[in-house]
């Protein structure tokens, strides 16, 4: 028997086989869940087609996050097609490359106001969407990082995007919680080999320093994100709710970040 025997998930955000999000369906999945897909445009099809075979999910549909028409569609198509959602897993993030490097001073007005919209109210626009397919409580899960508790060096608007989105977070469990015994949580994820992570200045060397200085010396893969992901979800965490859980080999503990000596 699977920890989520007989729930049903709908996952925004997978690219690709590297993806975060891709970790965590697949772990739901393993556990008994059936999963749905949503993908942020058609490009991405054939990329996660052969993923949704490998988990059984016949229901792959695209989403502009950003666009309401976009969202009032895939949330009635789901709800048509599996009725009631226990589970929303939102793995969704962006900022345009020239908002993330250079100084943080010189982001620009319309480059923060997307990085906010998609990346944050993104969640919010889903959960309002997901509540009344919850009529007996769920969970809401995101992704998150530590940049948006501490200054990561190229990470700029995204971080100020992170922050709000663990704001969110807070806010969207006192609320949902206390209405609808929904519970909503973050994963505060190590840096991972991501699509989205090819486009961050000084990706590599900030994942080599990672590895050398962690607690734990090894990076984070997507499937430690999904087992995180399955604790949150299920029974286990059923009394969690409001938190931004790290995986991330323990980095966030640390106040000195140089490479130590044995």
């Amino acid at each position: 028997m699977g920890l989520l025997d007989g729930k049903k998930v709908l996952v925004f955000g997978i690219a690709n086989h590297r993806s975060i999000g891709w970790g965590v369906a697949k772990a739901l999945h393993d556990h008994g869940a059936t999963v749905a897909l949503s993908i942020f445009d058609e490009k991405l099809r054939r990329r996660v087609e052969p993923l949704a075979e490998e988990i059984n999910c016949d229901f792959i549909e695209v989403c502009d996050v950003n666009n309401d028409d976009d969202l009032d569609a895939v949330f009635k198509k789901y709800e048509d097609t599996h009725g009631q959602l226990d589970i929303l897993v939102h793995s969704v993030a962006f900022a345009l490359p020239d908002d993330l490097a250079g100084r943080f001073v010189d982001i620009s007005r319309d480059g923060f106001k997307l990085a906010m919209e998609t990346s944050v109210y993104s969640l919010v626009a889903m959960a309002k969407r997901a509540e009344p397919l919850m009529p007996d409580g769920g969970s809401v899960l995101t992704m998150t990082y530590y940049a948006g508790e501490k200054v990561i060096p190229d990470y700029n608007v995204m971080s100020i995007a992170k922050a709000g989105l663990d704001s969110c977070v807070r806010y969207l469990a006192a609320d949902m919680g206390r209405h609808r015994k929904i519970r909503v949580n973050a994963i505060s994820a190590g840096p991972i080999k991501t699509l989205a992570a090819a486009g961050i200045p000084g990706f590599r060397g900030l994942l080599k320093h990672f590895d050398a200085v962690a607690p734990l010396g090894e990076g984070v893969t997507p499937e430690d994100i999904g087992g995180a992901a399955v604790y949150l979800t299920s029974d286990l965490g059923k009394m969690v709710t409001g938190e931004v859980l790290h995986v991330d080999s323990g980095y966030n503990v640390l106040g000195l970040t140089a490479p130590m000596d044995d």
